[in-house]
């Protein structure tokens, strides 16, 4: 709906909602975009800034000298006007080449022009007080000096008060346009030393947090992982059968090596250093050997050596999926098959049917360790998949590439 009222100054104004604020929206958002143009294009940037300076000392020129002004007075503000070229390069030459056209010609922006460049880029240098003592003096004398000697002294005092306006204006501007950069560096700096700061207490938080997982973990994970190996040498070295000595060194061996592990990550975590004692996949042996379950291991085309973060990876993906066989399908057979190409390994674990219910009085897990390890794909860029079975199990599918 479109209302109608009445402006300020009694003009009547029209507007329809929202519609009437799209004119300077659209040329906001548009100035915006050519700003953004401009900032990602510095040399162009230049080029149309000098081609500007040069325009509108050209037309200040052509729109006050008068037809009867001699050759000299033309010529020499031309040459004022070229001058702003050389502004950023030779920032007092140009004010020095734009004086005579400004002296005997009417080339006064070309001057104030070139006198604020210099001012800014030679802030209270020696250069600036003389090209502002010669734009001065250009305002303040006459040409021809016929004409400045006729003058009263009211005038030449008036003539020296202009003389000031001109020359502090452009130095007035240079300055301004130099300490707001400086401020916007200063900022900058001071942006930058504050994200230094807050990465440094990031830093901080974690090494505190660091330093007390690692005494949580030896204070209370390691005790207990120490008592249960103490406990299992007891009862391998008691007059007990023969099966239960066999549980009994596995469990020992187990919680010995586990105990290895936590002490290199303790000691990982004391230190902060982002070295953690590696898994290796020529271990896997070892690990079906004590993984209370049948299983069925084949290796293909597997080099000598591994990246460290794909042994790793490779490793824990079948030592996590014997582990969620042993504690969720009892009595079954897993199937594991590790193979290898020039730039990837390649990890399947697979079981059948449990044959057996689930032993409740074992730990029913917090459901990480199948998120650990797609996480730990995901950071090396490769892939992890879970799916049910036809016949009734599960299959694990992993893939790390080498880079």
């Amino acid at each position: 709906m479109t209302t109608q009222g009445i402006s300020l100054t009694g003009v009547p104004v029209s507007g329809s909602g929202a519609g009437a604020t799209d004119p300077p929206r659209q040329r906001t958002a548009g100035l915006a975009g050519l700003s953004r143009v401009f900032s990602k294009h510095p040399a162009l940037t230049g080029i149309a800034t000098d081609l500007a300076f040069v325009v509108i000392a050209v037309l200040d020129v052509w729109l006050v000298i008068p037809p009867e002004a001699p050759p000299y007075s033309v010529y020499l503000s031309a040459a004022s006007c070229v001058a702003l070229l050389l502004r950023r390069r030779l920032p007092f030459t140009a004010v020095v080449l734009a004086v005579p056209g400004f002296f005997a010609g009417w080339a006064q922006l070309a001057a104030m022009f070139a006198l604020g460049y210099l001012a800014r880029r030679k802030p209270f240098h020696w250069h600036m007080w003389v090209g502002a003592g010669l734009v001065w003096l250009c305002r303040f004398i006459l040409w021809p000096l016929a004409d400045f000697v006729d003058l009263t002294w009211r005038m030449h005092i008036l003539d020296a008060i202009y003389g000031v306006i001109v020359a502090g204006m452009p130095v007035a501007i240079g300055l301004l346009i130099e300490a707001r950069a400086e401020l916007s560096a200063r900022l900058a700096e001071l942006a930058e030393s504050r994200d230094r700061e807050r990465q440094l207490h990031a830093q901080a938080v974690r090494a505190e947090e660091r330093a007390r997982l690692a005494r949580e973990m030896h204070d209370v994970v390691s005790h207990d992982i120490t008592l249960i190996a103490m406990q299992a040498g007891v009862l391998s070295a008691a007059n007990t059968p023969p099966e239960a000595k066999k549980t009994a060194d596995t469990i020992r061996t187990l919680s010995t090596r586990t105990l290895e592990e936590l002490r290199g990550l303790v000691g990982v975590l004391r230190s902060g250093s982002d070295t953690v004692v590696q898994a290796d996949l020529r271990n896997l042996d070892d690990l079906v050997h004590h993984a209370g379950v049948p299983v069925r291991l084949s290796v293909e085309n597997l080099p000598s050596s591994l990246p460290p973060q794909v042994s790793a990876a490779a490793y824990r993906t079948v030592q996590e999926a014997l582990t969620n066989v042993r504690k969720h399908a009892p009595g079954a057979t897993a199937f594991v098959h590790v193979s290898a190409t020039c730039d990837e390994v390649f990890v399947e674990v697979r079981n059948d049917r449990p044959r057996s219910r689930r032993n409740h009085a074992l730990p029913s897990g917090g459901g990480y360790g199948l998120a650990g390890l797609a996480e730990r794909a995901k950071l090396l860029g490769g892939t992890f998949e879970t799916e049910c079975t036809d016949d009734g199990g599960f299959r694990i599918r992993a893939r790390y590439p080498f880079g």
